[in-house]
């Protein structure tokens, strides 16, 4: 008879759950989606005469996320779908939000205990980059190579051989786009004088903080940037539309960020990449439906209001 497992049991799994499940799908919806069956099934099925509840969890997880993932379109950022715009160039129609990468919250997706370790694999550019393998390829390279799992470990919990687990692994290391390397710890006082220069729209000290090859990218459209002059000649002739704005803290994919408001209201979700003392890219998401699920408030004000 199945044993009905405690939801307390399974809840401490739902931080490294959700990660998996973000890191295989690109959306932190999806993800906490996958992660809610996940915990249905498991309440419905788990006999502790299969085994310890965590493998089964992500045996559930992974099935559910290959379900999902069966559509022909995969998520990704705006540098992966078109070459960098020249400045002048038209925005372009945007894309529906199944088709890009989306943020998540820190907290969601990494352990404290365990931040400095896996930060790197929940970034934006991460992310994009296993949504290049077919997915049981990226169920295996995560299972290995960011939560650890041994080959034989992995072999059954997608009910295949250690030799066909290995073989993926490797396919799979051979197919990952190379990404760039984020600063370990990032620097408190390159943040305060973005957000001074950014409210300011101080178009000189904004750059002045940029990689000489920063990107800057505005889903929901394919329209993006790369390098330093090209954000500056942008941000001269775009006439100050975010001038005024205000800035409020949070973090997203082990990236600062931040909610950005103008005349008071929600209006972008800002993910900075910082590498090398300088920020290498900024991804601004003008999506307001973010903020709840950053805990961000509605408004930004003498009174703040939150909602859900």
């Amino acid at each position: 008879m199945t044993e009905v497992v405690d939801s307390t049991d399974l809840e401490r799994h739902r931080i490294e759950l959700t990660g998996y499940c973000y890191r295989m799908l690109g959306s932190g919806f999806e993800a906490e989606d996958a992660v809610q069956e996940t915990f249905v099934r498991a309440w419905r099925t788990y006999d502790p005469g299969r085994g310890p509840l965590r493998p089964w969890l992500f045996h559930l997880a992974t099935n559910i996320c290959l379900d999902m993932l069966r559509g022909p379109q995969r998520r990704a950022r705006a540098m992966d779908l078109v070459p960098d715009a020249i400045p002048g160039a038209g925005l372009g129609e945007p894309l529906p939000p199944n088709r890009w990468i989306q943020p998540i919250p820190d907290a969601r997706v990494l352990d404290p205990a365990e931040v400095s370790v896996t930060r790197e694999t929940i970034r934006l550019a991460f992310v994009a980059a296993l949504q290049h393998l077919p997915p049981r390829q990226r169920a295996v390279l995560l299972l290995r190579d960011v939560l650890k799992w041994t080959a034989a470990e992995t072999a059954t919990l997608l009910g295949t051989s250690v030799t066909s687990v290995n073989s993926a692994l490797q396919r799979a290391r051979a197919k990952l786009p190379a990404i760039g390397a984020a600063d370990a710890a990032v620097d408190e006082d390159l943040l305060a004088r973005y957000v001074s220069a950014f409210e300011r729209y101080d178009v000189a000290a904004l750059v002045e903080l940029l990689h000489e090859d920063a990107t800057s990218s505005m889903p929901p459209f394919t329209w993006w940037l790369r390098g330093r002059e090209h954000i500056r000649a942008v941000m001269l002739a775009a006439d100050a539309p975010c001038d005024g704005s205000r800035l409020l803290p949070t973090r997203a994919n082990g990236c600062p960020a931040f909610g950005q408001y103008l005349n008071g209201e929600p209006f972008a979700l800002v993910v900075l990449d910082v590498g090398g003392g300088r920020i290498t890219g900024v991804t601004t998401y003008l999506d307001p439906g973010l903020f709840p699920f950053f805990d961000l408030p509605m408004s930004f004000g003498d009174a703040l209001r939150t909602g859900r």
